[in-house]
Formats: structure tokens, C-alpha cells, sequence
């Protein structure tokens, strides 16, 4: 399973990088809100996050009609070469896609809640899926069981008809890949690990905590201490 970071939060960005696991990145319009961004800045810091990372960069387009989505969709992805255009499901939001597919430009479906929903996302040609599991979960669903069917139901079909745009950094691949998103505890992390996501775009607090537990911390400081012994001998 690869690893995105799901923020639009610069630094928090270059941080996960550093630690030389980071495949991908993922932004919405609310992540950006909350780092205080302003619309016409919105262009260029997708442009610097691109350059932190290689891996695919999830930019949203906010239209909800089809002509506007595809004509967002362009705009996005003329930023850079590794920029996806992430566009929520909707019957507008599937004609984009197929559009844009067309044109060899990537897409990542997001706010996926059902097998239906990500069987006709990758139908249009959506390189990414990406079912929410925290979102699912607080409406007293089963989001790790939804996204479990999701990727069962993948599994059943060969998507090489479907005409789905190559991915930015690789080779074309025969499926489109999910993304495991609406990740809130290291628990969701590990699951979606185990019922086999491609990919979970986790919050950078969330990300850092996967590498926490207490054992890890109680024989780091035995090892400290033993050899601190070592060099008192």
C-alpha cells in the first residue's frame, strides 16, 4: 500500500517527504481553507507542492457542471505533470471524467460511498477511486466494509476496455487504483492495509502516529541507556 498525505499544508508536505515514503498527494478545497489560502493564489501552490513531490498531486475542481468541470479539468492539469483532477461523483462529474480521460488526463473520483459509485467512476476512465471511510463511519455505516466491497467488486472485471488515462509516474496499469480516504485513526490505516487499498491518503498527524507505539519508544530508551553503560565501562 502507498502512502499519501492528505493536506494542503506546504510544510506538513515537505516533512512527510522527508522520511522517503511519501507517493502522492492529496488537497480539497476545504484542506486549502484551512491553511488560509486565497483563490488566486490556489495555481502556484499546487505548483510548489508538485515540486516536492514526483507522485501524483490531487487538485479539485469545484464546478458542478460538465462543460465547467472539463474546462477546470484542463486548467488543473496544464500546472503540472503529475497534477490529478479530483472531481466528487455526480453524473456531471462522470461525463468529465470520460472527457478527460480521453484527453490522457488523470482523475481521481472522490466523496465514493458505494460499489455502484466506484464501479461507474472507473468505468469512465477514472484513474483513481477514492471511497471515505471517517465520512462513512459517522453516519453509523461500516466504512473499512464499503471499501472492502468496493475493492472486491474491482477485482471481479478487466478494465482494459474501460480507457482509463495513464497514470503520471508510471506505467499504464490494467485497473484504476483506490485510495483509501477519510482517514482519521491509525487503525483505519492498518485496515485498509489489510483488505488491500492501493493507496491510504492520510492526515499528516495521522501518518506520523503510524510510526508511534510504546514498545518502539520504551526500547529506544533501553538501548540509550544500555549504551550510555557501554561507554561508561
Amino acid at each position: 500500500m502507498k502512502f499519501f498525505v492528505d493536506t494542503a499544508d506546504l510544510a506538513e508536505i515537505e516533512e512527510a517527504a522527508s522520511w522517503g515514503v511519501l507517493a502522492g498527494v492529496t488537497t480539497n478545497p476545504s484542506l486549502y481553507a484551512k491553511i488560509g489560502g486565497r483563490v488566486a493564489d490556489f495555481p502556484a501552490h499546487i505548483q510548489r507542492i508538485c515540486k516536492v513531490t514526483k507522485g501524483p498531486v490531487s487538485a479539485e475542481a469545484i464546478s458542478t457542471c460538465r462543460d465547467d468541470i472539463i474546462r477546470e479539468g484542463r486548467q488543473l492539469a496544464a500546472l503540472a505533470p503529475n497534477v490529478v483532477v479530483k472531481i466528487p461523483v455526480s453524473t456531471a462529474g462522470l461525463a468529465a471524467c470520460r472527457v478527460l480521460a480521453d484527453e490522457c488526463i488523470s482523475v481521481n473520483m472522490t466523496l465514493i460511498f458505494s460499489v455502484p459509485q466506484a464501479v461507474m467512476a472507473a468505468r469512465a476512465g477514472a484513474r483513481f477511486l477514492s471511497p471515505f471511510v471517517g465520512r462513512f463511519d459517522d453516519i453509523g455505516g461500516d466504512g473499512i466494509g464499503e471499501l472492502q466491497a468496493i475493492i472486491d467488486a474491482l477485482t471481479n472485471y478487466d478494465w482494459r476496455d474501460a480507457g482509463i488515462a495513464e497514470p503520471v509516474g508510471g506505467s499504464l496499469q490494467q485497473a484504476p487504483e483506490i485510495i483509501a480516504a477519510s482517514i482519521r485513526t491509525v487503525q483505519h490505516v492498518s485496515a485498509a492495509a489489510l483488505v488491500g487499498a492501493d493507496i491510504a491518503t492520510v492526515p499528516f498527524n495521522v501518518l506520523r502516529k503510524c510510526l508511534e507505539h510504546p514498545l518502539t519508544s520504551k526500547g529506544m530508551e533501553a538501548f540509550v541507556r544500555d549504551w550510555e553503560k557501554v561507554s561508561q565501562a
